[in-house]
């Protein structure tokens, strides 16, 4: 997994609109990317609502948000508009970006040891450097979490 001080990959993947985002098209930005497990799911809905609510605050913070999953162009339309979501989401069915960014890894569920997207948020910076790790993200706080220093 990426860790703070590492160059983030240009490249995130296409949104849902199939529009391509890329770290560079945020330069001057600090840029929030959230990596989640599948759309319409209780934690990630959670996770999504809570940056969605307070998007406002992270913005007037420096932050833009992208969040990216596995799940297809047209499941991350419907979440969007079920969710009233208000940032991109990257529909990383090839999981390049999870990939490059160390976002999959083994879980465990009920018992069962699985590979699977690693729920982690990295904090960009405004010249594409990570900033911030976290790992342990509170899916109701989500954007409070960011906030923190």
């Amino acid at each position: 997994m990426l860790q703070a001080g590492d160059k983030a990959p240009d490249f995130l993947g296409l949104d849902e609109d199939g529009n391509e985002i890329r770290v560079s098209d945020y330069k001057g930005k600090r840029l929030v990317v959230y990596f989640y497990p599948k759309d319409n799911t209780p934690g990630c809905t959670a996770e999504a609502c809570s940056l969605r609510d307070g998007l406002s605050d992270l913005l007037a913070a420096g932050y833009a948000v992208v969040g990216i999953s596995a799940d297809s162009a047209a499941s991350h339309q419907r979440f969007k508009a079920k969710q009233q979501l208000n940032f991109p989401l990257v529909a990383d069915v090839e999981r390049k970006a999870i990939e490059a960014f160390g976002a999959w890894g083994p879980k465990k569920m009920a018992g069962r040891e699985y590979m699977g997207i690693l729920r982690t948020t990295f904090v960009i910076d405004a010249d594409g450097t990570i900033e911030r790790v976290i790992t342990k993200v509170d899916t109701k706080n989500a954007a409070a979490q960011i906030l923190e220093r």
